[in-house]
């Protein structure tokens, strides 16, 4: 898929939601901020608890669309998913009594919104059922590529079709479960989305054969799947459960077949959704503590800690605590496969005082929009200067002004456009809401974040404040 800033402008859909005046910093930011549980290990844990060998307990998971989609389609699937007391800032805990192992004959209707957990990881364990199970999702979902995950269902030998009975390339589409699934060695092209690995690798365990799972991309032989990271999280989870995964070759994942042991496990806090956080401190010359950072996680938000020093800020990470503390100007640079961090790092480099060239981004033409196109048009419509290359994007210096960043119902797209505010003033997102897929309380969570720089200071916004030190002003 090629995607084009003009592309991108023609797809922003008309009233997709209100306008949501971005926050002006005329201060630097001093703030602690806690956000919600991963989403990525939220959706995992979700998966395997639904596949396990007897009840688990998710401990502070992460309550956003994306969660209650996922248990909503677990539960159509015969999962019995409860909600119960727990000490977690954000909700309530949740207990999972998978269902009975192919004892289903109904017919099940999936709504997969725009989460990409949902539609690509529960098909399988719909072939893992006794029934027909149709899936769909907003109309933006229909656009995401699916035809991967299709494919290797049919090659498993499982019955996919479109609702009419056509052949199917994305949604919506049903599966007609038998109950079981042989398994063995299926080859995929994985180079649109990691997250088809993922979703084959959590179900191969209940797959009678196990799975031997190989990535062999049709146009550049020999490339890895992009996102490995998630891939190396969804190893180290089904590891973590007693399952026995081999990855020592490239491209190649191999998972025995047995039991998944139920587990009682607390869900990190989700460490890409603290990026614009962590991104306010450079874009105002502020500081920003996130408490509770893992020292050790599988998680990519982790890369934070070299992208924002590599950026001109100062990083630490002390008893638990990560600081992280803007520089008088924001560094330009090459940044690498930097994946769904991506958005939030162009927005900083959209505030830079040198070029920036993202590279190895390619597959995110495939996300919740195409987000090349629509960070070009977006950044481009503020008065940046940015465009397109084969597999990212270039992003020079430039005078911003106010305007409205178009989300395209993307959840990192309209916090970009947050960060821009901070440092712009007149920013305005339409539809913040769409946040609400992975952090419902983000506008919130934003001005609270603000609050304690705006009691201590008497002074009047002023866009001649150079705070974030880029030549935007």
């Amino acid at each position: 898929m090629t995607g084009t800033a003009s592309a991108a402008a023609e797809s922003v859909p008309a009233g997709g939601g209100p306008h949501w005046p971005a926050p002006f910093a005329g201060h630097p930011v001093d703030a602690t901020v806690t956000v919600p549980g991963s989403k990525s290990l939220t959706n995992r844990y979700l998966v395997l608890a639904a596949l396990a060998d007897g009840p688990s307990r998710l401990r502070a998971p992460l309550h956003s669309r994306d969660s209650a989609l996922m248990i909503a389609a677990l539960r159509r699937l015969g999962a019995t998913i409860t909600e119960v007391p727990g000490d977690g800032a954000f909700g309530p805990d949740l207990e999972v009594l998978p269902a009975a192992a192919g004892a289903s004959t109904e017919s099940a209707d999936i709504d997969c919104g725009l989460a990409g957990t949902v539609m690509r990881f529960v098909p399988p364990l719909a072939a893992l059922r006794r029934g027909r199970t149709v899936f769909d999702g907003d109309p933006h979902a229909r656009l995401r590529p699916m035809d991967t995950i299709i494919g290797a269902l049919t090659g498993l030998g499982v019955d996919v079709a479109a609702p009419d009975g056509g052949p199917a390339a994305a949604l919506p589409f049903a599966v007609e479960g038998t109950g079981e699934v042989r398994g063995g060695h299926l080859v995929i092209d994985a180079s649109a989305s990691s997250q088809f690995v993922s979703a084959l690798l959590l179900a191969g365990p209940r797959f009678a054969e196990g799975l031997h799972l190989e990535h062999r991309s049709a146009a550049n032989p020999g490339q890895p799947v992009p996102s490995l990271d998630h891939i190396a999280m969804t190893v180290a989870t089904l590891r973590e459960l007693g399952v026995t995964v081999d990855d020592s070759r490239p491209n190649h994942w191999i998972v025995s077949p047995g039991p998944i042991r139920a587990f009682d496990r607390r869900i990190e806090q989700d460490l890409s959704n603290a990026g614009p956080f962590l991104a306010a401190a450079l874009a105002t010359r502020g500081t920003v503590r996130i408490p509770d950072w893992p020292v050790g996680t599988t998680q990519v938000g982790d890369l934070w800690r070299g992208i924002l020093a590599a950026m001109g800020a100062t990083v630490s990470l002390e008893g638990g605590t990560l600081t992280v503390t803007g520089g008088r100007s924001i560094s330009g640079g090459t940044f690498a496969d930097t994946s769904e961090l991506a958005p939030t790092v162009a927005a900083l480099c959209a505030l830079a005082d040198g070029p920036s060239t993202l590279t190895g981004i390619a597959h995110l033409r495939g996300h919740e929009t195409d987000r090349l196109a629509a960070l070009v048009t977006e950044i481009n419509r503020l008065g940046g200067d940015a465009e397109e290359t084969a597999d990212g994007l270039v992003i020079r210096p430039a005078k911003l002004h106010g305007g409205v960043v178009h989300s395209y119902a993307d959840h990192r797209m309209a916090t970009a456009g947050a960060i821009l505010g901070l440092a712009v003033p007149g920013v305005e997102v339409e539809d913040i809401a769409t946040t609400a897929k992975t952090m419902p309380d983000f506008p919130q969570l934003w001005a609270a974040m603000l609050a304690p720089a705006e009691d201590t200071t008497t002074d009047e916004p002023s866009a001649d404040k150079d705070f974030a030190g880029g030549p935007q002003h």
